[in-house]
């Protein structure tokens, strides 16, 4: 007679890292921290500016809060393809009544999702705690020593091109490799800009200067980054990848956006980036069940 010596094995490895911020650590060890959006901008491609307005989008931080979210990015410059860009002086005028409103009811950690070393300067004196940069500080050079003297947390995205460029034609010889190169390479840039290895986290930055088949290899091929020992943030609701597929607009992404996150997820994210934070959570505890193991009885785990 066969015994059957199946053991149970985890997706993927490692078992995930704690970030610390300035308003508490996020917890990605056996789980998938959820990063909210909150677009302040009048030009989004996923919500047509619906939160433009700081009250507003404050409350709608809020709410995404209370259905789980693990921390809040905030943006006021839209990144969308095509977009145009703003100056820092608006983009500050946009943001900080946001952060500040959310900080003064909240202590959930917030980012600044910026390019621009000015605005993150002024949204961390606002109570922000992690810079998003999806330039990985090309745009601004001065954003690396920033980071490094505020001693935050940094996201490091991979974009071909600019917002207004990235989309025209973008082309690789193989895409996974050469996104993780780059990330690997802006890695090292940080660490020796003064930023401490454990609070840099890169992104492969979907739907940024790739086409379907490139965002579809880059999500297939996420334990070539999780590779990298370095969290990893995964952003795709909303995109007009999914969009691609299901041949439906952004408002209609629901679907396509959570079966996105779970395929991250399971395939090595840490965190993944979405606007519908109350479904995302839903799934990915089914997903990070699947990944890791059920929670032990009595564990909470999120609201």
């Amino acid at each position: 007679m066969r015994r059957n010596t199946l053991e149970r094995t985890e997706l993927s490895a490692p078992s995930g890292f704690t970030l610390g911020t300035r308003h508490g650590a996020i917890d990605m060890v056996r789980r998938t921290a959820v990063m909210g959006v909150i677009n302040v901008t009048p030009d989004s491609f996923s919500d047509g500016g619906k939160f433009f307005d700081a009250e507003t989008a404050a409350a709608h931080g809020e709410r995404l809060a209370a259905e789980g979210a693990d921390l809040l990015d905030v943006g006021g410059e839209s990144t969308r393809p095509g977009a145009q860009a703003v100056t820092a002086a608006e983009e500050i005028r946009r943001v900080l009544p946001v952060i500040e409103r959310l900080r003064a009811k909240s202590s959930i950690p917030i980012s600044i999702d910026s390019v621009k070393s000015e605005v993150a300067r002024a949204a961390l004196d606002a109570g922000a705690d992690i810079v998003n940069d999806v330039s990985a500080f090309r745009a601004d050079p001065a954003m690396a020593a920033l980071v490094a003297r505020e001693r935050v947390p940094i996201v490091l995205m991979h974009m071909q091109g600019t917002p207004q460029t990235m989309q025209q034609n973008p082309t690789y010889e193989n895409v996974v490799e050469e996104v993780a190169e780059f990330l690997r390479l802006k890695a090292e840039e940080a660490t020796q800009a003064g930023i401490a290895a454990d609070r840099i986290i890169i992104d492969p930055g979907i739907g940024f200067g790739k086409n379907l088949d490139h965002n579809l290899a880059l999500l297939r091929g996420l334990p070539a980054f999780a590779a990298l020992g370095l969290p990893l943030l995964v952003g795709s609701s909303r995109k007009a990848f999914i969009g691609r597929i299901l041949d439906l607009g952004p408002d209609e992404r629901l679907e396509g956006s959570i079966a996105a996150a779970v395929a991250a997820a399971l395939a090595g994210a840490n965190m993944v980036r979405v606007h519908d934070v109350k479904e995302a959570v839903r799934a990915l505890r089914v997903a990070d069940a699947v990944r890791f193991g059920a929670p032990e009885s009595g564990v909470a785990r999120r609201a």
